[in-house]
């Protein structure tokens, strides 16, 4: 009887009842795709899987393994802590431009903004931090330059440094505020400098009461930082020389203050001058093999080993006869590059097109990557078959490393939060590289393909709707064709009076 009511249906329903179905199938799953699309590129994952993980799974009683939270194994098997995001530090970048001279220019020009407010949030951190901070004895002019940098407003901030001035002429955090932000030419901006140096220049000689306030030690930062963006801006202005020996002076006079990176300054300088030999001897210093400290160590170490080769390297030479030891030793060292951050070659290749690079960068992100390209592009361009031998030798890497990615080669593990703090950093027209490639979720996958299949199905319904119900009616027949006989044959072993108790119940 249940199989005979199921034909009858089958049989009442018309063609334009399929096209609506499989039609409107068709749309929800089309919809579907258009969002798991979105929120995968927005956030690098499926939104259906998330929601299975994190709300179905507890309740169907799925429990992760905690024991195996944090960890990844080593190259000799051992277990060792896997990086975590909080520990993806984000770094002042050495070489950042100036805001009015460099980042401003660009904005006059494209109308876009080539700092996000997240990048620019943390500047004025920093700038607090270093120059204005927490001193039992603040004073007035500190207290409206504390202000200053946190304005979002940048004539607000000008505002605010001129307001100091008009306190204390001597303020030397507002020329270089004024310097950063409102000078439309590096000259202006190294003129800003100088005055703020001059001023900053007998505070290395405190008072009794700026060593009991603690000013003395905010002073030698601003006049560290002075110092440095002077010797930035003789470098934009072609004296090389002078800003090499700026650097160098700054270095010898403040040797505990590596973690400015100014030896990523000299490095950029002393390949601008060729000083090749003044290169090796600064990374012999800083390139540690087993933990290099950026990528701008990692690739000047390549490109002065590429250099020693590549003007007479040719891959089909190279594959006839083999690689010699001052071959094989540039290749390793691009491998060890490539493996530090992989997202330099297409830069250097220019397979990808720079941006201006932020304020600050990720190591082994993407914005670590613009920033490096973008100040030595023109060195790897001067070496000659540098780039070609980067071009030849570079994917060779991605064979060395194991996959997945539970184990490094030369290093620990790509850390995997580094996409989500690339696109914090960088801005929104740009498209942040990630490695490794994310696949593509089975859920986008699945409700692609279910999208195409309704969609083809409205259409041949449309076009041949006679045709198509007829396949529709012996397709339901057929699926519902083993619940008829399942239930013909309960029918036939089960006592009618059972049935009729069931029904009561």
């Amino acid at each position: 009887k249940n199989y005979t009511d199921s034909s009858v249906f089958l049989n009442t329903l018309t063609p334009k009842f399929y096209v609506a179905l499989t039609g409107t199938s068709s749309l929800i799953s089309g919809l579907i795709l258009i969002f798991e699309w979105w929120y995968f590129r927005k956030y690098g994952t499926s939104f259906i899987e998330q929601v299975s993980v994190s709300h179905l799974r507890p309740l169907l009683g799925g429990v992760e393994s905690s024991s195996a939270t944090g960890l990844f194994t080593s190259i000799n098997g051992e277990t060792e802590p896997r990086p975590s995001v909080s520990e993806c530090k984000v770094w002042r970048n050495p070489l950042n431009l100036f805001r009015g001279a460099e980042y401003n220019r660009y904005t006059w020009v494209t109308g876009k903004e080539p700092l996000t407010y997240y990048d620019m949030n943390l500047s004025a951190q920093d700038h607090q931090t270093f120059f204005t901070g927490d001193t039992p004895q603040l004073r007035p002019e500190d207290a409206v330059m504390q202000k200053a940098w946190r304005e979002r407003n940048p004539q607000a901030r000008i505002r605010a440094a001129y307001q100091a001035l008009e306190m204390n002429q001597d303020c030397a955090a507002a020329y270089v505020l004024l310097a950063e932000e409102e000078a439309t030419t590096i000259t202006e901006a190294e003129r800003l400098f100088r005055k703020a140096l001059s001023i900053g220049k007998p505070l290395l000689r405190p008072t009794p009461s700026q060593q009991e306030s603690g000013s003395e030690h905010l002073d030698i930062n601003l006049l560290v930082y002075i110092k440095r963006r002077l010797a930035m801006c003789a470098r934009k202005l072609g004296r090389v020389k002078e800003a090499v020996k700026m650097m160098r002076d700054l270095m010898k006079e403040f040797p505990l203050l590596g973690m400015l990176n100014i030896h990523e300054n000299l490095l950029e300088a002393l390949l601008e001058l060729q000083a090749y030999a003044d290169v090796q001897a600064v990374l012999a210093k800083y390139d540690d093999i087993s933990l290099p400290k950026s990528a701008t160590i990692c690739y000047t170490s390549a490109l002065l080993k590429a250099r020693a080769v590549s003007d007479k390297f040719s891959p089909e030479a190279a594959s006839r006869r083999g690689l010699s030891s001052a071959e094989m030793n540039a290749v390793e060292a691009i491998h060890r590059a490539v493996e530090f951050n992989p997202h330099v070659p297409k830069y250097l290749l220019e397979m990808k097109s720079l941006i201006l690079p932020p304020e600050h960068i990720l190591k082994r992100g993407d914005s670590e990557a613009v920033a490096y390209a973008f100040f030595h592009l023109q060195h790897w361009k001067r070496a000659e078959g540098a780039l070609n031998l980067l071009h030849c030798t570079w994917e060779g890497t991605f064979r060395l490393i194991p996959y997945p990615l539970e184990k490094g080669h030369l290093f620990y593990p790509y850390p995997g939060c580094t996409e989500t703090a690339d696109r914090e950093l960088l801005p929104s027209f740009h498209e942040v590289s990630v490695y490794p490639k994310k696949e593509l979720p089975f859920f986008i996958l699945f409700t692609a393909g279910l999208c195409s299949f309704t969609a083809m199905l409205a259409m041949l319904t449309h076009q041949f709707p006679e045709l198509m119900g007829v396949f529709a009616k012996a397709f339901f027949s057929t699926l519902f064709a083993p619940l008829g006989f399942f239930a013909d044959k309960m029918e036939s072993f089960m006592p009618s009076s059972f049935w009729h108790q069931l029904t009561r119940i």
